[in-house]
């Protein structure tokens, strides 16, 4: 079982720092953006130049990486929790149960009311789950980790059963139309250039250059419950990175008990591994001018064996290189950025939305690509240069303390003066 010395818990805290910055780099096209502006460079937002280059980049070495990267870590920090939890007798089950049960409420005002991109129930209601694994050993999690991946993998591309379905004349009526509306939602989600695409990239525009009275409705009424089915979509997906968390957690990987050169070698294998598979299915997006099922394979489904090794890879390459400077002071504010990911992850939508909304500054759909990385990097420099003053006052970040209290059913010490660390 992995220990948590001070210089450990660094490490991880580091690990997490990257990813909640990094998840913000392909977040930031749907803060900015129409939804299929995340996914298909040829819908919104640039296909040429550099825009272009910025989403080939992105493609290969972000997108769904650092969401494996911050769900991963979820799944560490939950055992984390869990074990402390039972060291000190203090009611785990309770202590679990309370934490993700408010994380979900959370996650639904963090979806209704600031942002559609919400990943907070989704890791609340696959975190319910996590406590049935808490006393396996690395073994049992790594086999149940690839089964649910396996899972995930399977029900996602399940979808292109249908899809071949749809020259099938035997289809009765009820049949096509739902297969159609299937298609319908692809093509505007994943597609580009084609009247469901257009149509969809108008409707976003819309509604997000209007009032926060009619966003706020269009969420709270006709998406109620998107969370819920968002979370049924991705829990296979999500469940299974967690418990890759868990099993890398034990094993010392995310604790920093590893010889350094070992996550170099690492990160070099899983890197050469998944960047060319990736660079595949990029090269196959272009070939296909961008057609949405090619898109919706290339980025949801075909690329996730790969992205859960990418992600491991960026691990491995973070705890190399913060194994070298763990007290340097970049590394120390990553950390700190990382201690409070939790309110680092809220204060990024509740910025961004304001920039962008039509109750903001209005930008929505008006920056490129490429462009929107100036926004990126100011939100990176926000959280470097505050995370790290607000802890050395405070114990906890705002949300974090908040969440701490509501799980436990008081209010926690927050200054560091009015309790023990």
């Amino acid at each position: 079982m992995a220990t948590t010395t001070r210089t450990r818990i660094l490490t991880l805290d580091i690990i997490r720092g990257v990813a909640v910055m990094g998840i913000l780099a392909m977040n930031i096209y749907a803060f900015a953006g129409p939804g299929a502006m995340y996914f298909n460079p040829a819908a919104y937002g640039g296909d040429s130049g550099i825009d272009w280059l910025v989403w080939a980049f992105n493609f290969v070495l972000v997108d769904s990486k650092m969401r494996g990267l911050f769900s991963i870590l979820f799944g560490a920090s939950t055992l984390l929790v869990i074990e402390r939890a039972m060291a000190k007798s203090d009611r785990p089950a309770v202590r679990h149960y309370a934490r993700m049960i408010w994380l979900l409420a959370f996650g639904l005002v963090h979806f209704w009311f600031i942002w559609w991109g919400d990943i907070l129930a989704i890791y609340a209601i696959a975190g319910l789950f996590l406590f049935f694994w808490r006393n396996c050993s690395v073994k049992v999690l790594r086999i149940w980790a690839i089964v649910m991946l396996t899972l995930g993998f399977l029900f996602v591309g399940s979808q292109n059963l249908a899809f071949r379905m749809a020259d099938n004349p035997d289809l009765t009526a009820e049949q096509r139309k739902s297969l159609d509306q299937a298609l319908t939602q692809t093509e505007g989600f994943f597609g580009a250039n084609t009247p469901e695409s257009e149509a969809k990239v108008r409707e976003h525009l819309e509604l997000h250059r209007g009032s926060y009275e009619e966003i706020v409705d269009k969420r709270f009424v006709e998406w109620r419950f998107k969370p819920f089915t968002n979370a049924l979509f991705l829990l296979p997906e999500t469940l299974g990175l967690m418990l890759v968390g868990m099993a890398l957690f034990k094993s010392g990987f995310l604790t920093g008990e590893w010889p350094r050169e070992r996550y170099r070698k690492w990160a070099i294998t899983l890197f050469a591994i998944g960047v060319p598979a990736n660079l595949a299915l990029l090269v196959w997006q272009v070939q296909s001018d961008y057609d949405a099922i090619v898109v919706l394979n290339s980025t949801l489904v075909l690329s996730m064996p790969f992205d859960v090794l990418m992600a491991i890879g960026w691990a491995a390459l973070v705890t190399w290189l913060a194994k070298g400077a763990l007290e340097g002071p970049l590394a120390t504010r990553i950390g700190a950025a990382g201690r409070m990911a939790f309110t680092n992850y809220l204060m990024t939508s509740i910025v961004m939305t304001t920039i962008f909304y039509g109750y903001g500054l209005g930008l929505y759909g008006e920056v490129g690509r490429a462009g929107l990385y100036l926004f990126v990097i100011g939100m990176w420099a926000l959280m470097l240069l505050w995370s790290k003053p607000w802890l050395d006052r405070f114990r906890y970040g705002p949300f974090e303390w908040l969440w701490r209290s509501l799980s436990r059913f008081s209010l926690q010490p927050m200054g560091r003066a009015s309790a023990a660390a």
